[in-house]
């Protein structure tokens, strides 16, 4: 017994090694880098949207600087948590004060235009630095939140609400 068992063990040897299963590491599909996509200042553009805001975002190496319609962050954004929206794609890929970022926003509130510059630092860090988007990507940070404001229907008081009912 013992016997035919080695032998079936080395005729499993033998199979083995007629087959390509070495060489499996090399045939692993590994993504392909997307291009750099840069403007003529080389800066890297993106558009961000959340709610109703919609901000342009232009990045390009620099101190860390973030203007947003032509005023610093903690002017524009006087809440510490806005700003710690802002900075979120900076933290979670470690360039904290690499880039320069200048935003122009419109539409919305303080908080959906946050959103909306956060979406679009997102969007052009994966165009300046390419090899950045699986991680953004992974964080959620490209992909656009798609909820907006329900509209408001004829015969109810606001989207859902109807009028306060009057027995007489």
């Amino acid at each position: 017994m013992m016997a035919d068992e080695t032998n079936t063990l080395a005729d499993l040897a033998e199979l083995t090694e007629g087959t390509e299963i070495a060489s499996t590491e090399a045939q692993v599909p590994t993504t392909p880098l997307r291009e750099q996509q840069l403007d003529k200042f080389g800066r890297a553009y993106a558009t961000g949207r959340r709610k109703d805001a919609v901000a342009r975002v232009w990045i390009k190496p620099g101190s860390g600087k973030v203007t947003v319609n032509g005023r610093d962050q903690e002017v524009y954004f006087a809440r510490p948590t806005l700003r710690l929206v802002i900075d979120q794609p900076f933290a979670i890929t470690d360039r904290q004060g690499q880039y320069d970022v200048v935003a122009t926003v419109k539409g919305g509130g303080l908080s959906g235009q946050a959103g909306a510059v956060k979406h679009g630092i997102s969007q052009a860090l994966s165009k300046f630095e390419p090899a950045l988007r699986g991680t953004v990507k992974a964080a959620g940070f490209l992909t656009r939140d798609s909820r907006v404001v329900e509209r408001k229907k004829y015969g109810r008081a606001k989207a859902r609400r109807s009028f306060q009912f009057s027995k007489r």
